[in-house]
């Protein structure tokens, strides 16, 4: 299946999003950046990809880490997983944590987060005072037996 995402790119130095072998079901986004961008240990920073899009109002955009950043250099995503509405049209940019004790230096055209697009089903919510009845019923962290 192949989805039709339409980008503008905002920077004449701003990469196309790309999946890195055919079965990757998410395309990597790059920083777009003027000059290097040091992120101190502890610190949030918004990382510019001269990128914005548009694509259908069925699916939403989500922005996950690079598994390779976070284990070499405990970079991750500040809000765990980025939304992407379908309505928006600003510039896309990724919130890096530098979990690390050492300070990371991000590069122009550096690949900094990974790009999925999902499905969206449209929620109608109703208030009621009956559910229907599970197994695990009420049984929160935990209550399945299941440990990391």
């Amino acid at each position: 299946m192949t989805l039709d995402v339409k980008i503008k790119k905002l920077r004449s130095g701003a990469e196309l999003p790309e999946r890195a072998t055919p079965g990757s079901a998410a395309a990597d986004l790059r920083a777009c950046i003027d000059e290097p961008m040091t992120i101190e240990p502890g610190a949030v920073a918004a990382v510019p990809t001269g990128l914005s899009m548009s694509f259908p109002a069925d699916y939403v955009a989500l922005v996950f880490a690079r598994s390779g950043l976070a284990r070499k250099n405990g970079i991750s995503l500040a809000n765990g997983v980025g939304v992407i509405d379908s309505d928006y049209r600003g510039e896309v940019a990724v919130l890096v944590r530098n979990g690390s004790s050492e300070p990371f230096t991000v590069h122009d055209g550096d690949r900094i987060a990974q790009l999925m697009f999902v499905p969206v089903a449209a929620a109608a919510f109703a208030v009621t005072d009956v559910l229907d009845e599970t197994e695990r019923a009420g049984g929160g962290f935990g209550s399945t037996g299941i440990s990391g």
